[in-house]
């Protein structure tokens, strides 16, 4: 007997099946989230900065001490390690060199390393150098730094959602990953975001802003995200409040271009819109004092520099689903 399917009984299956994606991608989205071990904190200080640890050839390298304008990774973890931090995140060009573990383990291991307990990483595009996939980058972080060959995950920080994303991976509209963060976001409670990667959407830096960025960056902005940190310009910026497209907007979201974190200054390139300051001759670290509804930021820059910057943001409405 012939059975015939009618326009209602199609309609059903599709429906079918756009629940079962969504059910899988949350699925995906609640394993990830329990990977990383977060002590509860009610307003956790975090740390970050990217463009990290030279390699341990580089003529400027002198067994990890460096000079006044290179190689000062070891610099910059004993001022976090001082601080003692809830969460410190590496945005990215972790290890320079030829992205073999002997590099990570001579340079990156004797600085950064010595923070791993509540370090969180991104890869830049150093990670991916030499090993097209970052296979030595998620050997070394392990689960810390996600699924391998993804490098996305996110995790809960007092009253904080923050999520890591790869800026070396597809990151387009409808992309595996730009499905999976609007379905984390989607699933957060939390009263803020803040989201972390290495390239940047904004940036007055030699590498200028990041287009690629947009869709995760919209993404953000309509679950009504509030920071997003980033580094590959070796210098550091703030800017004001603003959309995908660059529009200065009071509910849009506050960037930190980060990549103080030793490696070496960078030049500069055309001033960006809506950038309020700008430094490329000072290493350091981004504080961020996370409370419910608000952060402090404070740039904390290496001794005998005088740059710093400081100030205080407002979370935005949530999204209500």
């Amino acid at each position: 007997m012939n059975t015939r399917r009618g326009p209602g009984t199609l309609l059903l299956s599709i429906v079918t099946i756009a629940a079962l994606t969504l059910a899988v991608d949350r699925l995906i989205v609640a394993e990830r989230a329990r990977d990383p071990v977060v002590p509860v904190v009610a307003s956790p200080v975090l740390l970050a900065a990217g463009d990290i640890a030279c390699a341990p050839d580089s003529a400027s390298f002198h067994g990890g001490s460096g000079t006044p304008n290179a190689c000062r990774a070891s610099t910059t973890a004993e001022m976090a390690m001082k601080l003692s931090p809830t969460a410190v995140l590496a945005l990215g060009d972790i290890q320079y060199g030829s992205g073999a573990l002997a590099d990570y383990q001579a340079s990156f291991d004797r600085s950064w390393g010595r923070l791993r307990s509540v370090l969180y990483p991104v890869p830049g595009d150093k990670e991916y150098q030499g090993n097209s996939e970052g296979k030595t980058y998620f050997s070394y972080f392990g689960m810390t730094a996600g699924q391998p060959g993804e490098g996305y995950y996110s995790f809960n920080l007092g009253a904080w959602h923050i999520v890591a994303l790869n800026s070396n991976i597809p990151h387009g509209p409808g992309s595996p990953q730009e499905r999976w963060l609007s379905a984390d976001l989607e699933s957060s409670r939390s009263s803020c975001t803040l989201a972390f990667w290495h390239r940047p959407r904004f940036s007055s830096g030699g590498n200028g802003n990041g287009i690629s960025m947009t869709a995760l960056w919209q993404t953000l902005y309509d679950y009504h995200a509030d920071v997003v940190l980033s580094a590959s310009d070796h210098d550091y910026e703030r800017f004001a409040p603003q959309t995908a497209q660059g529009r200065k907007a009071a509910d849009g979201i506050r960037e930190f271009v980060v990549g103080t974190g030793g490696a070496s200054h960078g030049g500069v390139g055309t001033r960006a819109a809506n950038s309020e300051i700008f430094n490329n001759d000072t290493f350091g670290l981004l504080r961020l004092d996370l409370h419910d509804g608000a952060y402090d930021w404070r740039f904390l820059p290496e001794a005998g520099k005088r740059f710093s910057d400081a100030g205080h943001g407002v979370c935005s409405a949530k999204h209500s689903g």
